[in-house]
């Protein structure tokens, strides 16, 4: 992956911030988006551990100005597109009847909306080019329910149904599309904490980063459309 260019959205910590490095290591030139400053920071603790290509852009990826404004800004730096890593998203697990509007309307802004102008966003460069890879966290339950979580599931059903048509759209273009489904990951996900002991048999940021980049290296006649990810300890239904 030496000097392709890759865009990582939601890369200020947990999964998105290792995808990140995981692909510096492997050569890459990243644009990293986050919602906060705290996406400056990531760009810099990147950068003490060697890797100087690395341009972060404070975004909202349900803002479509915002989004192509980073696009912008990529190309006048780097020149080119070579790989979407759409990773930002937000989750919460509540009965229905306790979901108001507005947190319904956020969570879909940023897990759907988002993934949606982002992809469209890169869309002309990849067409160009006549290549490329776009790539999408998405969760295990974009292919079963679980109660509690009508929203969050909700989101993850409508991601896995547009990457599977964009996928079918774009072939002809050379261009791949692509899902991570994990399962229960040791994050700061709904608010939880990394690192707690009661996630210690849980996966882990490098295991979603090292399927990313397993996934977004494989040669370009092949494609990987879904990569389903669990820790042994979590038992969940099989269809």
């Amino acid at each position: 992956m030496k000097d392709q260019v890759a865009i990582v959205t939601g890369a200020s910590r947990g999964i998105g911030k290792e995808i990140a490095y995981q692909l510096a290591e492997q050569g890459a030139k990243l644009v990293l988006i986050g919602s906060s400053d705290e996406i400056f920071a990531s760009a810099e603790d990147i950068k003490a551990r060697g890797y100087e290509h690395v341009l972060p852009i404070k975004a909202n990826v349900a803002d479509e100005e915002a989004v192509q404004g980073a696009i912008n800004k990529t190309l006048e730096k780097f020149g080119t597109i070579d790989l979407l890593i759409n990773n930002a998203g937000v989750g919460f697990f509540k009965q229905v009847e306790e979901v108001t509007v507005d947190e319904w309307k956020h969570l879909f802004e940023v897990n759907v909306q988002g993934v949606f102008i982002l992809s469209k966003a890169v869309l002309p460069t990849l067409k160009e080019k006549k290549g490329g890879t776009i790539l999408t966290i998405s969760s295990d339950v974009a292919r079963y329910t679980i109660p509690n979580g009508a929203a969050y599931t909700a989101s993850k059903y409508a991601v896995q149904g547009f990457s599977g048509s964009l996928a079918q759209e774009v072939r002809e273009y050379g261009i791949r599309v692509g899902t991570v489904n994990p399962g229960m990951v040791d994050t700061y996900f709904a608010g939880s904490n990394q690192g707690s002991p009661d996630k210690e048999e849980w996966l882990k940021v490098k295991d979603i980063a090292s399927a990313v980049v397993y996934m977004a290296s494989a040669p370009k006649h092949m494609v990987i459309d879904e990569m389903v990810i669990h820790p042994l300890v979590q038992q969940y239904p099989i269809a």
